[in-house]
């Protein structure tokens, strides 16, 4: 648990913790994105709380009365004059240094209560700062999140009819209830392509296959053979960056490469929290991949010493060649994608 009185101090902690967070994951975008939804929670909230009308109304009427109490104190009454004037005859001051301090003494009682008033609205400010902010948490990000894959699958029949052969590659949930949504009410084929050496591939055709989806698994190799006979291309997405690329499955680029051959488009589903304001400076940045040992065992011998073993995880798909995201609030072009992260993130916070 860490204490905080005011927003900014609450924006450096949760900032703080994303940084140490997308640090010790930096290729998982997705929990930095989370942490910048927050921080414009906060920002949304800090922005509505300081807006304290009544409590301006007030100090303007307490300034006012002030005012005229200084006004009154500044030109002496005509008692005071009449004596003023009598009294210069024979050289003396008078009475004028008496009013000088009263003065002064009014102007401290107004600046000590103007203090107050800022002090009393920044405490209810505060005070109230907490539950808005979880309660914009809860509407905004965590029923978000809970929505996610039924607002996706919801616009399933919008863009899959009757009669058309799909094709995908590896496992997503998000494409996987996506495809079954539109099976509930249109017959059509789905190509699955087997996505070695992780073969994630048949288990998508497997659970398409027993929600009653005719499926065939191909190899990977045989993408570009198969690819006359698809209509549409269905992928899902690890992650999207800001110039409207995406981040998948190994062997994305190839069928969306092999689809833009064939002028077939393709369509990505993902959520709107997988949006990254994060730019392809270098594209094989993004190109992910881990240990070889599924490629090639280290048991295997002299053989180790000898070659070069790469085994891909994720691929880098370039925003030319993808079609539109379906995302759970609706879709948008790659080259909307700017729009979509104003619209979810500060632009204080591109870089935790």
């Amino acid at each position: 648990m860490t204490r905080w009185r005011d927003a900014d101090t609450l924006l450096d902690i949760v900032t703080d913790l994303g940084h140490r967070l997308t640090a010790a994951q930096p290729k998982e975008l997705a929990v930095g994105n989370i942490v910048r939804r927050v921080l414009k929670v906060i920002r949304e909230v800090q922005r509505g709380e300081l807006e304290t009308h009544d409590m301006d109304e007030y100090d303007e009427e307490e300034e006012g009365d002030f005012d005229d109490m200084d006004g009154d104190d500044d030109s002496p009454p005509p008692s005071a004059r009449n004596h003023s004037s009598t009294s210069s005859q024979v050289g003396s001051v008078g009475e004028r240094p008496q009013l000088t301090v009263q003065s002064s003494m009014f102007r401290l009682l107004s600046d000590a209560s103007h203090v107050r008033a800022a002090d009393a609205a920044d405490k209810k400010s505060n005070y109230n700062l907490k539950p808005l902010i979880i309660q914009e948490i809860n509407e905004e990000i965590i029923e978000d999140l809970d929505g996610v894959y039924k607002g996706i699958a919801d616009q399933a029949l919008d863009y899959i009819h009757a009669n058309e052969v799909i094709m995908t590659i590896g496992k997503s949930r998000t494409v996987e209830e996506f495809l079954t949504r539109a099976a509930s009410k249109r017959k059509f084929q789905v190509i699955v392509a087997e996505t070695a050496p992780t073969y994630q591939g048949h288990e998508m055709a497997k659970a398409l296959s027993e929600a009653g989806i005719d499926t065939t698994v191909v190899a990977d190799s045989a993408i570009f053979a198969a690819m006359p006979r698809v209509n549409k291309i269905v992928l899902g997405a690890h992650a999207v960056l800001a110039n409207g690329g995406l981040i998948s499955v190994t062997g994305s680029h190839l069928l969306a490469a092999a689809a833009k051959h064939h002028s077939t488009p393709v369509l990505v589903c993902t959520a709107l929290y997988k949006l990254s304001p994060v730019f392809a400076y270098d594209s094989d940045t993004f190109n992910i991949t881990v240990a070889p040992h599924s490629v090639l065992e280290y048991q295997q011998g002299s053989i180790i010493d000898q070659v070069t073993v790469s085994n891909p995880y994720y691929d880098y798909v370039m925003p030319e060649l993808v079609s539109l995201f379906v995302h759970n609030l609706g879709s948008a072009p790659p080259t909307y994608v700017y729009r979509l992260l104003n619209d979810n993130y500060d632009p204080e916070d591109t870089t935790l």
